[in-house]
């Protein structure tokens, strides 16, 4: 089953807020690269991740913005194919550093470092071993 509305992106940024850990996947250098994150906003009708421009995963990112998500509560498990794009909005980053003060020790929306970017063109697939997998386009 597919579906493309506001509503789908609300049921992936639920599952990937309840996770609270979810594997972002980028290319290096030909490479595969897989490390977790947690940061997550949904901030008028775009789904957010953040990171910081000095690791290497924003090299990545900037190299090749096509990435990969997965995340997995109990038996079920979510996979999101998307291209990232950078949205370097203060307020963005204020309302991701609200979400998750443990940040602000690291992060501030004024530092040349905190960097934001939403997913464009994502396709979300649910998926479990007990029903058939829902495709969520946004």
């Amino acid at each position: 089953m597919e579906v493309k509305n506001a509503e789908g992106i609300e049921k992936v940024y639920d599952y990937l807020n309840d996770a609270q850990t979810y594997y972002l996947a980028t290319i290096d250098e030909g490479k595969p690269r897989v490390r977790p994150f947690g940061t997550i906003l949904l901030d008028d009708g775009k789904l957010y991740i953040q990171t910081g421009r000095s690791k290497n995963v924003s090299r990545q990112i900037a190299a090749n913005p096509f990435v990969e998500i997965c995340a997995c509560m109990g038996a079920s498990w979510l996979r999101i194919q998307a291209e990232l794009v950078e949205d370097n909005n203060r307020e963005v980053k204020v309302k991701m550093l609200d979400k998750m003060p443990s940040l602000k020790a690291m992060y501030s929306p004024d530092d040349d470092n905190t960097q934001m970017f939403y997913l464009k063109d994502a396709t979300a697939t649910f998926s479990s071993f007990t029903e058939e997998p829902r495709t969520i386009q946004f």
